[in-house]
């Protein structure tokens, strides 16, 4: 006989049957009306560009209107621009979308305003120097020469060779008392005194260095001395601070732990040095010696105190003057002969020539660095 159920349970089952389900709030996300999006319009890439073109066009109808030149235009080009692409960024997109256009705009405007003085110096060189450069320009010194013709091929080795003995002397002085400061002196009164006297080595005026070097060299040679050897010694003292500094921030960033483990193998201190810590910090410390090498080559006042000048090779530096290129474009712009036309423009010729090694030295120094840095597995 089979079984019915009572009306209570009846009604109960179909009671939890049309139950309404509850949502799992676990799985569903409330919404709210008044919620930020995800994303907002932008820009196209090319609205800078555009804005550019449309500012330039603007400016340049202004600037014939009124006369102005090429400085008032590119003034009115980059205010214009500065200020239509943040306000068509705050209309388009949003306050902090503007903002940052506006200092994009002024960061690239600062870049373009350091870049100009040194576009100026380079141009101003190339187009008065550059047609003085040839074969007899780079291999005849001055001796004999009056009027035209002659060259600086003593000017460059004197240069060349002082720059040199002034690196010999720097930069094992340089690097021992950086690894004195880090590795042995870290946190003393000791290092601290040292690192003081170097800081002010930093500010000590050319002329001031030249002056010792000078004083030096005749206490013992007597007044009147010159040699190029003293010019090595006087730029010397403008190099070693630049080595110091740049070969003391090279060592703090090589890690402790390499030094940590080395220490742990039973090695020495000193053999950690000159095994595990310079060989790590070998590329910053090249590229800080051949920056300090650029830094120096182009010196005067020392070089006209204890160096002197000459119109003749000369390759000893430890007999008689010794010319150099800073000293030859004194010399030949101050003092040009006659005619002056002539003078004036060796003095170019030589300028271009001296940027043209300092511009090598910080080619070499990026070189260095990128072949001795460390090499990382990748």
């Amino acid at each position: 006989m089979a079984k019915t159920k009572s009306p209570a349970t009846h009604r109960t089952a179909e009671s939890n049957s049309q139950e309404p389900r509850v949502p799992d709030t676990a799985t569903t996300r409330p919404t709210r009306s008044g919620s930020l999006p995800l994303s907002h319009p932008r820009l196209p890439r090319w609205a800078g560009w555009l804005v550019a073109g449309v500012a330039a066009s603007a400016s340049a109808i202004i600037t014939l209107s009124l006369g102005w030149g090429l400085v008032g235009w590119a003034v009115l080009t980059i205010v214009l621009f500065g200020v239509a692409l943040p306000v068509w960024s705050l209309l388009v997109e949003n306050k902090r979308a503007a903002t940052d256009r506006l200092v994009s705009t002024l960061v690239w405007v600062a870049f373009a305003l350091a870049l100009l003085p040194l576009i100026s110096l380079l141009s101003t060189v190339i187009e008065n120097g550059l047609h003085v450069i040839n074969a007899q320009f780079l291999t005849y010194s001055m001796r004999n020469i009056i009027g035209e013709g002659g060259g600086i091929y003593h000017a460059i080795l004197g240069t060349l060779l002082i720059t040199l003995a002034a690196t010999v002397i720097s930069v094992p002085v340089g690097i021992m008392t950086a690894i004195c400061l880090v590795e042995y002196g870290a946190g003393n009164k000791v290092a601290r005194a040292i690192t003081f006297f170097v800081d002010v080595m930093t500010g000590i005026p050319s002329i001031v260095a030249g002056l010792f070097a000078y004083a030096l060299f005749a206490l013992i040679f007597g007044p009147g001395v010159r040699m190029g050897i003293g010019g090595a010694i006087a730029l010397s003292l403008l190099m070693i601070p630049i080595v110091v500094r740049s070969c003391e921030e090279m060592l703090k960033l090589v890690p402790d732990e390499l030094r940590e483990a080395s220490y742990a193998l039973g090695v020495p201190k000193w053999r950690t040095i000159v095994k595990v810590v310079l060989p790590t910090a070998l590329a910053g410390i090249i590229t800080g010696v051949t920056l300090a090498m650029a830094r120096i080559i182009g010196e005067t006042a020392p070089l006209l105190i204890i160096a002197g000048s000459t119109d003749s090779v000369n390759v000893n530096l430890f007999g008689e003057r010794m010319m150099t290129l800073p000293v030859f474009i004194y010399y030949s712009y101050t003092q040009p002969g006659v005619p002056a036309e002539f003078g004036q423009a060796r003095a170019w010729g030589a300028a271009l020539v001296l940027i043209a090694i300092v511009m090598a030295l910080n080619l070499l120094a990026r070189l260095l660095g990128r072949l001795f840095s460390p090499k990382t597995a990748r």
